[in-house]
């Protein structure tokens, strides 16, 4: 499709759609989003998400009405069943990133993304290329260690997207429920480590036979880890999720792996690949096979965050669990 048909698609839209009533009282509503503050006059009508976290929180957030579709799940991973559920009638528009055409097809006035969440540098797909087209577009508050200098990622990064998305949609009282409930499940595990002072050596593996891909300082497993009592070894690594060097891992010798679940390759595969590699033969988790399994919407930034610390801490601290909680006086 050409540029000058885009244009005449999205005005015929934009036209059609310029008498949508505003919510008295709310609009317009300004979030911050990376490194540039985006208005709102109205809530969205036409959204579109990329991956299977950011379109978990928009479907908690109770906005799916306001959804034209998503993308980016099918063509990387596999929705459980309760979640497919969830997704039967909305229209996957591409399975991988969308285009630019797909998008202004779609008619979208919001695309919620990340950078390498549906976006790239320099790639077609932009907050800049989309502009042009009438359609803005909300950052994931944890990829934005792509375009900008920010510090590690942590679990405020999702309730401030909760909280702008919240406000993007007029959707604020939802979003403070969503977030009010993960910070329970989070105080719970907090309260069952209560009195447990190790904090085992955590590597996280997403990816990769020839070179590990995996999370550094800027990816929302280090925050997760740290809240499960432990620490990721690769903590230090100034970028979000990354390549290492298998050399690097053994020299680090983490005791346990987090496996993170999802595409093709199975995590019962990842974990016989690891156990399998002469290199690793002596690091502690391979030694003690400790495993920890992870589905990836909830190794990344996303409503089942809380979900993941509970997971991780009952891997590193089973007998923080097998006790009743300790009370702080």
């Amino acid at each position: 499709m050409k540029t000058t048909r885009l244009r005449a698609v999205l005005g015929a839209w934009l036209f059609a759609g310029a008498s949508a009533a505003a919510h008295g009282g709310h609009y317009p509503v300004t979030v911050h989003s990376c490194n540039r503050d985006v208005t709102f006059t109205r809530a969205p009508t036409r959204a579109v998400s990329n991956d299977v976290n950011l379109t978990e929180m928009l479907l908690a957030l109770g906005v799916r009405s306001h959804m034209a579709g998503y993308t980016g799940i099918s063509g990387w991973k596999s929705a459980d069943a309760a979640f497919a559920g969830e997704l039967n009638g909305l229209p996957e528009l591409a399975q991988r990133y969308p285009s630019l055409e797909t998008l202004v097809a779609a008619q979208a006035d919001l695309y919620v993304a990340g950078w390498n969440y549906g976006m790239r540098v320099g790639g077609p797909i932009t907050p800049a290329t989309l502009a042009p087209f009438g359609i803005a577009t909300y950052e994931l508050s944890e990829s934005c260690g792509h375009v900008m200098p920010r510090p590690a990622a942590s679990l405020d990064d999702v309730y401030n997207d909760l909280r702008n998305l919240g406000a993007i949609f007029d959707a604020d009282a939802q979003a403070q429920s969503v977030i009010a409930s993960m910070q329970t499940r989070i105080a719970d595990v907090a309260r069952a480590l209560n009195g447990t002072h190790d904090r085992p050596r955590v590597f996280v593996y997403d990816s990769g036979e020839d070179k590990p891909f995996t999370a550094g300082k800027l990816a929302m497993p280090t925050a997760l880890i740290r809240a499960a009592g432990g620490r990721n070894v690769m903590d230090d690594v100034a970028q979000s999720w990354a390549q290492v060097s298998w050399e690097s891992v053994v020299a680090r010798d983490p005791q346990v792996i987090v496996i993170v679940d999802y595409g093709a390759v199975t995590a019962a595969q990842k974990e016989a690949f690891l156990l399998a590699s002469p290199a690793l033969a002596n690091v502690a988790a391979i030694r003690e096979r400790r495993f920890i399994v992870v589905p990836y919407d909830a190794a990344t930034p996303g409503v089942r965050n809380a979900e993941a610390i509970g997971t991780i801490a009952r891997g590193l601290h089973p007998e923080a669990f097998a006790r009743p909680p300790r009370v702080s006086r």
